[in-house]
């Protein structure tokens, strides 16, 4: 799987329509809050063109992309570190994600119920972190305290810990995100398993009616406030993307181009989340199955391998490597290892996107 992206927002600001544009999937739109109570879970395929150009080349039996999970979480309202309406229902559902995907509201439309009574961005965005951050202080305090009783005997990794945790604490008393507070590897791995949910890559979606992308002074609220915590803005017509979804491809691309719409929603999420995330892809390929796995930039050869199974890592030779660009170009493993193009290299290899991998190994 490459990632798994949260949809978050506060009641009636979009995220069902969105999640429905993404995922082609049909659930529940109501003009009322909480029309979503459950998380709605959706698998979406991650469109990437070099499966079928391999596929010109090697004529598998089967195209197997890799794929991200969207998670259409219940809205937020003020007071949800403390349990208020879904809260805890909600916080925990953002828990388990790799990254946020936040529907800002972003068009007026009295028809449409708005929680705060008026549409503002600005306070909107607040109310959402704000509640983030609250949560996270919450966990950091227990951390800490947690912390400081295990560590009697000035333990090297328990310090390093309870120093992050400490940092941590301040960047949020200061009402700030923690992913844009700078950590080092070592920093982040003493703290991963507390899933912090302002350390997650946030995108806004500044979500508009179908004429209100241009001159909109609502999403110039949005983007001021993603320049300060180094965030990313996409500006999307949730319905018009979600009627569209319903379309054949081909009807779908030319109605784009009437409108201007360039690409859709789905491919500027998964372009934006995998470079947030550091995620890429490598490629297996056969007569059986051609596949694509998503793996973390810096992945070595050992940890590529085991992203197929763990037998693979245990036994590990050593990987066969052809370029995509050199597999294309020779047409095949069999022409790239005539040109000299196919290379073998050991478990430190560090993989690179669009790589060719045949892994040896003994069972």
């Amino acid at each position: 799987m490459g990632f798994k992206c949260g949809i978050v927002g506060l009641p009636n600001v979009g995220k069902s329509t969105l999640f429905n544009a993404l995922t082609k999937m049909n659930v529940e739109v109501a003009n009322f809050p909480f029309c979503t109570i459950k998380p709605n879970i959706g698998i979406v395929a991650v469109p990437d063109c070099r499966l079928d150009e391999l596929d010109n080349i090697v004529r598998s039996q089967k195209i197997i992309p890799t794929t991200i999970e969207f998670v259409d979480i219940a809205g937020l309202v003020q007071g949800a570190s403390k349990g208020e309406g879904l809260g805890n229902q909600f916080l925990s559902n953002i828990r388990k994600t790799d990254a946020i995907c936040h529907v800002v509201r972003c068009f007026e439309d009295q028809k449409i119920i708005h929680i705060p009574g008026r549409v503002n961005p600005d306070k909107d965005i607040e109310l959402i972190n704000t509640e983030m951050q609250l949560a996270d202080i919450d966990i950091c305090e227990r951390a800490m305290q947690r912390v400081q009783k295990k560590n009697k005997y000035n333990n090297k990794d328990i310090n390093i810990e309870l120093i992050t945790l400490e940092k941590c604490f301040l960047h949020l008393q200061q009402t700030k995100m923690l992913h844009s507070l700078k950590l080092n590897h070592y920093e982040k791995s003493s703290i991963h398993y507390l899933n912090f949910l302002t350390l997650k890559p946030i995108m806004y979606i500044a979500n508009v009616n179908e004429d209100g992308i241009n001159n909109n002074f609502y999403i110039d609220q949005v983007r001021n406030i993603a320049k300060i915590d180094k965030s990313i803005v996409i500006p999307v017509c949730a319905f018009m993307e979600e009627n569209i979804s319903k379309l054949k491809n081909e009807e779908c691309n030319e109605l784009r181009c009437a409108f201007g719409l360039g690409e859709s929603s789905l491919k500027q999420l998964i372009r934006i989340g995998y470079d947030m995330l550091s995620l890429q892809t490598y490629f297996t390929v056969g007569e059986k199955e051609i596949r694509a796995w998503t793996i973390v930039a810096g992945t070595n050869a050992l940890q590529a391998a085991n992203k197929i199974h763990s037998d693979i890592k245990r036994g590990f030779i050593r990987a066969q490597v052809i370029s995509f660009k050199d597999f294309i170009t020779y047409k095949g493993e069999r022409g790239a290892k005539l040109a000299g193009k196919l290379y073998l290299e050991g478990k430190n290899y560090i993989v690179k996107d669009g790589d060719v991998l045949n892994f040896l190994f003994k069972s």
